[in-house]
């Protein structure tokens, strides 16, 4: 007999789960985690051998039948799925216990086909981890949902293809190792706009009075604001344009001078009330949490960013104490409706609980998975209290969170009114206005309900105006029309309108949310990926894009506006849905994504990426902040440079100061200055910038210190050309003690010194890079024949290998600091070439000529670039661009070639041999002297250019 006979294997993601459902199941059960994915597409560089060519080569899909994914099982997963199918050798039924959303349909669907069960399969899918939880799940299976696949197996897809379009471009345009991708580019763009509000923000100041009055005593005092002067409304902050300019022309935009003027009469004038106005005041409480709004709340209340909110929430989910946490839906369970409105009665009172439950049916856009609300786990919720001993720290602190918001959902609303004032005045002679009015408002809470639990956290407004919209609510005493008011004290006071927030993990999320932009289980790690990549970096708790994001977003907008619309985007989810539903088909949906769709004359994704020609690099990364100033985006970093110098009119170009122009008359080389990690793109003004220019232009640019020595590290421009050096501390040069003059002086040491690569900028050269160089001579290793040492070096000539006496060059200066010793040896074992250098590669592949069948290439050649096919060559015309000639115009220029036929040389007659050998010897000293004459001019060349550069 078998001892495994009747087992049931439950399969779920993660090992943490897996120990709490083992404890709520039987003996006869195996609870093993999967421990997330097993297999995924692979990155093309890790196919086999036999893929690479084939049609799976590009992308790990063959875009040509129905896009089809090549899935392998990931490394570091193979010891998992054997353990897995061994212990499927002996259970009798298979239970697919992963979450039941696409993601975790997915997993089920991958642990299928790879586990190949003969057994009968079963998904099982529930919501909490409770026993009573997951033994009803383990009654009432289902198949698995390959709708929901459909949609998981095309976002995966869909996110390939754009991201290996994609991302070259970047690359190319850009910098070297960047992403895009189809949510992240979006959220960067609304990072990136934020900031270029805030760039183009111009403040305002306004002025208003803030009064101190009192019908009697001081126990009645209460404050009022200024709104009104000589029958015109005051302009308050919301009134003014972003540029600084009044918007509303019916406001009045008090001064100074005015509001001093109406604060020092309005002790001595005589207030009344005007006007008195009173109504109900009700709030209702706020719906239970989402994934979205718990990342908001979590942030706001706990200062846990998104990513750290949802690891805390998810071990809260696996250990049984809240419902599943990526969810859309608002709505709860009967059980977990009357759990809570029990626990509101129980701790609050009858009269704190309504009548009948709440339900919230929220209709967000692009729902999917509307399960059930986060809450408390369990048909009987365990209050902070019971938990407290169990959970610590910010487990504790997001479990009470949610438990507070599901309790208080189900409270009754708060309850008061809400009484404002007008007051009037007229001011004495000498005013500088006749009459003025003042507001004051206050509201009565008379029932707390459930603010008695629990009150939502506000993010900060997008344009803050006043300092009354943050005062607490307040009470006003009970006053009619007519009555006189006395005036204890009255102040002046200025403000500054101030621009939009920035985002912070909360506000982005909501506003992702809004827009339908991705889904609440990824706001997370999208959040993540764009810091990770530094498009993004927080300053407290606000996101500050780099100006790398602004060169990315920029090329985004100006090249592949579709792929960053934000109405495109939200229609990609929905159409995600259509499938998730059965209403749509992958296939299709991707092919017409990829390749276009004709009948609506819409483009794909491959034709936006066909023609780079038109991206202008040095454009995408150029950011002008005004006055001649621009901000780079270089290799090695940002940069401010001086595109117009200090002394030409930046609109004009008229010189205002001779120190603009150099001694020839021609404006100065322009100035660049790296941008520190501390200065946010809004706050570089042009001012700081100059600032910035005139440090660095001073006596280097210190990068930092060697942390092996502690030496100052300096980056200078040289006689002949960028530089980095160390700065050496000063030596005590006396002669010895006894030494004659002129001997046993102390010899200076000299400090370490390295010339920058072409392809650096002495405005953007850091650190990192600065040590790098000064550890050349690099050692490489050591020839195991001969044991002679090889160093990898930088010379006059350019970057080189040496070993003993034999030295070979290298193709790049970034080899200095790659090359391997392998590689190294490599370039040893082949024959030292001697005047003529290797072949070059060609600059663009054309395909097969039609006529001769032989692949087709161009090549750049002595005379200039030409097409050739190994048999016939044809130069370019002026008008054809080596890169970007299309192979049609290649073979044409081969066919124009051979129907010409083979150029013919005209024979010349042999001279007399004494006048050839004199005709020789002339020429050959007349070569000497052309040769001398060249080099002599070739070097003062170079000396020029390092001299100029």
């Amino acid at each position: 007999m078998n001892p495994l006979a009747g087992r049931k294997l439950v399969i779920v993601e993660s090992p943490a789960k897996a120990r709490t459902i083992a404890g709520y199941l039987g003996p006869d059960w195996d609870v093993e985690a999967s421990v997330g994915h097993i297999r995924d597409i692979p990155t093309p560089s890790e196919m086999p051998a036999e893929m690479k060519k084939g049609p799976f080569g590009r992308f790990g899909v063959n875009i040509d039948a129905d896009f089809e994914p090549f899935y392998v099982v990931d490394a570091d997963k193979r010891k998992k799925v054997r353990e897995l199918k061994a212990l499927l050798k002996g259970a009798d039924e298979l239970y697919l216990a992963t979450d039941e959303d696409r993601e975790g349909e997915a997993i089920a669907w991958h642990l299928l086909e790879t586990l190949q069960p003969t057994v009968p399969v079963k998904r099982m899918v529930f919501h909490e981890i409770t026993k009573e939880a997951i033994q009803r799940a383990a009654n009432s299976t289902r198949d698995v949902d390959t709708h929901l696949v459909d949609a998981q197996e095309t976002r995966r897809i869909l996110d390939r293809l754009y991201g290996y379009e994609v991302s070259p471009v970047l690359w190319r345009k850009v910098k070297a190792g960047l992403s895009a991708g189809r949510v992240q580019s979006v959220a960067t763009r609304l990072v990136v706009e934020r900031e270029r509000e805030r760039m183009a923000f111009r403040s305002a100041s306004y002025w208003d009075v803030e009064a101190d009055v009192t019908p009697d005593t001081e126990a009645n005092l209460f404050t009022a604001r200024l709104t009104g002067v000589d029958g015109n409304r005051v302009a308050t902050g919301r009134d003014f344009a972003d540029d600084g300019t009044l918007a509303n022309a019916k406001a009045v935009q008090v001064d100074e001078a005015t509001a001093r003027g109406i604060a020092d009469a309005l002790p001595a004038s005589e207030v009344v009330v005007t006007e008195v106005s009173e109504k109900p005041y009700t709030r209702r409480p706020s719906a239970p949490f989402t994934t979205s709004t718990l990342q908001q709340e979590a942030s706001r209340k706990l200062r846990l960013n998104s990513r750290n909110a949802m690891r805390v929430a998810q071990r809260l989910y696996e250990n049984g104490y809240i419902t599943y946490m990526r969810t859309d839906s608002t709505s709860l369970s009967d059980a977990a409706l009357s759990a809570a409105r029990q626990q509101a009665r129980e701790l609050y009172g009858a009269e704190y609980v309504p009548d009948s439950p709440r339900r919230y049916e929220k209709k967000v856009k692009n729902a999917q998975e509307a399960h059930e609300a986060i809450r408390p786990a369990g048909d009987r919720f365990r209050t902070p209290a019971q938990v407290r001993g169990e959970l610590r720290g910010e487990e504790f602190a997001l479990y009470e969170l949610i438990w507070k918001r599901t309790v208080a959902s189900q409270m009754a609303d708060a309850r008061g009114s809400t009484a404002s004032l007008r007051l009037g005045a007229t001011l004495p002679d000498g005013a500088p206005v006749a009459s003025v009015e003042l507001s004051a408002s206050g509201t009565v809470i008379t029932f707390r309900g459930f603010l008695a639990a629990y009150e939502e956290g506000r993010d900060e407004k997008q344009a803050p105006k006043r300092k009354e919209e943050a005062q607490e609510e307040r009470r006003l005493p009970r006053l009619g029309e007519g009555a006189a008011l006395r005036t204890v004290r009255a102040e002046a006071l200025g403000h500054e309108t101030s621009p939009p927030p920035r985002y912070t993990e909360a506000t982005l999320v909501k506003a992702m949310e809004e827009r339908g932009i991705g889904r609440p289980s990824t706001y997370a790690s999208t959040i993540g990926t764009i810091q990770d990549r530094g498009y993004v970096s927080n300053r407290g708790s606000a996101l500050i894009p780099s100006w790398l994001a602004f060169a990315v977003t920029r090329l985004m907008e100006e090249h592949f506006p579709r792929l960053v619309d934000y109405g495109f985007t939200a229609s990609m989810e929905e159409d995600l849905d259509a499938i998730a539903r059965g209403d749509a088909r992958r296939a299709e949906w991707l092919r017409r994504f990829y390749f276009g769709d004709e009948a609506k004359s819409s483009q794909g994704l491959r034709d936006l990426v066909e023609d780079l020609g038109d991206i202008d690099a040095r454009a995408i990364s150029t950011i002008d902040i005004g006055d001649g100033i621009v901000v780079r985006v270089g290799r090695y970093g940002p940069y401010v440079e001086e595109v117009v110098p200090a002394g030409v009119d930046p609109k004009t170009g008229e010189v205002t100061d001779a120190a603009a122009l150099g001694e020839d008359g021609a404006p100065v080389a322009p100035r660049r200055a790296t941008i520190g990690d501390d200065i946010a793109p809004d706050e570089l003004t042009p001012a700081m910038a100059r600032e910035l220019l005139a440090t660095a232009a001073d006596d280097g640019r210190v990068l930092g210190q060697d942390p092996a020595t502690g030496r100052d590290i300096v980056a200078k421009a040289g006689r002949y050309g960028p530089y980095v050096t160390e700065v050496l501390p000063e030596v005590n040069e006396a002669p010895a003690p006894g030494a004659t003059k002129g001997r046993g002086k102390a010899v200076k040491p000299k400090p370490r010194t390295a010339s920058l690569f072409k392809d650096m900028d002495l405005a953007t050269i850091d650190l990192d890079t600065a040590l790098k160089l000064l550890s050349l001579p690099r050692v490489v290793g050591a020839d195991p024949e001969s044991g002679e040492e090889i160093t990898a070096q930088n010379g006059r000539y350019g970057p080189y290998l040496k070993k003993g006496t034999d030295s070979r060059s290298l193709e790049t200066e970034q080899q200095l600091f790659d090359i391997t010793l392998e590689q190294a040896l490599a370039i040893y074992a082949q024959p030292k070439q001697r005047g003529r250098a290797a072949a070059k590669p060609p600059l663009a592949e054309l395909g097969n000529d039609p006529v001769s069948g032989r692949p087709v290439v161009v090549k750049d050649g002595r005379f200039g670039p030409y097409v050739t096919d190994g048999e016939t060559n044809a130069t370019l015309r002026k008008d054809d661009d080596p890169e970007r000639i299309s192979p049609e115009r290649g073979y044409e220029l081969l066919a124009d070639k051979r129907a010409r036929g083979p150029v013919k040389r005209t024979a010349k007659k042999a001279p007399a041999k004494k006048a050839t050998t004199r005709k020789a010897a002339a020429k050959k000293t007349a070569v000497k002297k052309t040769a001398t004459k060249t080099a002599t001019k070739s070097a003062a060349t170079r000396k020029s250019t390092a001299t100029k550069e």
